[in-house]
């Protein structure tokens, strides 16, 4: 079982959805909750700034002042929403193991957040994180700090967090390492499911077959709730017709490998995946 989750908290409203997230795996678990805030290093972001000479002019003194007000200001907001989620939820806030699950505690740290992600990460059963958007490259520094940094499985929050579980996963299926991994990554969740469902994407049924078969029978003996369903496109996307079919089964969690074609950070983030995470309306866990 997962039972020490570790939670980014940014201060902004997109930790909301990644808050509820994490608290759905906590409860089930259980499991305890560790909220990790990095404030922003303001003498290192200066010294990059005068670096590349982009300061447009603006006094030394007065971009420090400004830069540790909007420092001091994102961790007080990001402090006070941990907070009130813990109240709110009834979550009792403590680093005691003993105190009992679920149950949280709060981090901060100084300096670049996928560095303190990662050193934080590797310590813990499970890294919830948010979804990247158009033009947040930090959040996409954020995700791969915590898939290639870590060693540990991620679960990628969805945009709208989900209130009521189905206990139904669904493996997105192909016959490769990153799959698999993925698949030993997610052993808590499918223990616990009511439903394991093996979909691959494949105009050719049998293509995928053999090791769809192989896997169903070695999850059988941990639960004997799986099945196997090949999901033929018919003109769709593949993105498409994976995520239709997932919805259609009413799945709470897509486990899947990260899927590329070159050495750099598209063997992680390859098309397919992109397009899972900027489509997908429920979470996506992840190992690498």
């Amino acid at each position: 079982m997962y039972k020490y989750l570790l939670v980014p908290v940014t201060g902004a409203e997109s930790d909301g959805p990644v808050f509820a997230t994490a608290l759905m795996v906590a409860r089930i678990m259980p499991a305890h909750l560790a909220f990790l805030h990095v404030r922003l290093d303001v003498g290192a972001t200066l010294t990059a700034i005068a670096s590349s000479d982009t300061g447009g002019g603006l006094g030394y003194a007065e971009m420090l002042g400004t830069l540790e007000q909007e420092a001091a200001a994102r961790q007080k907001k990001a402090e006070l929403a941990f907070r009130d989620f813990c109240e709110s939820e009834r979550i009792m806030v403590t680093a005691d193991p003993s105190a009992g699950l679920p149950s949280a505690d709060w981090r901060t740290e100084t300096g670049d957040e996928p560095y303190w992600l990662a050193e934080h990460g590797r310590a813990a059963d499970l890294i919830v994180v948010g979804r990247p958007h158009d033009g947040e490259a930090v959040a996409m520094d954020v995700l791969e700090a915590a898939l290639l940094g870590t060693g540990r499985p991620v679960l990628i929050a969805p945009a709208h967090a989900r209130r009521e579980l189905s206990r139904v996963v669904v493996i997105a299926w192909k016959d490769r390492a990153e799959a698999a991994r993925a698949v030993a990554a997610a052993q808590p969740f499918l223990r616990l499911a009511s439903k394991v469902i093996i979909m691959s994407v494949s105009e050719d049924a049998a293509s995928d077959e053999p090791s769809r078969e192989r896997l169903r029978r070695a999850l059988s003996w941990q639960n004997p709730a799986v099945s196997v369903q090949c999901v033929k496109p018919n003109g769709r996307p593949p993105v498409e017709a994976l995520l239709a079919a997932a919805h259609a089964v009413n799945a709470d969690v897509l486990v899947m490998g990260g899927y590329g074609h070159s050495r750099t950070r598209e063997i992680i983030f390859g098309g397919f995946t992109r397009r899972i995470l900027s489509h997908a309306d429920l979470p996506v866990l992840m190992a690498h």
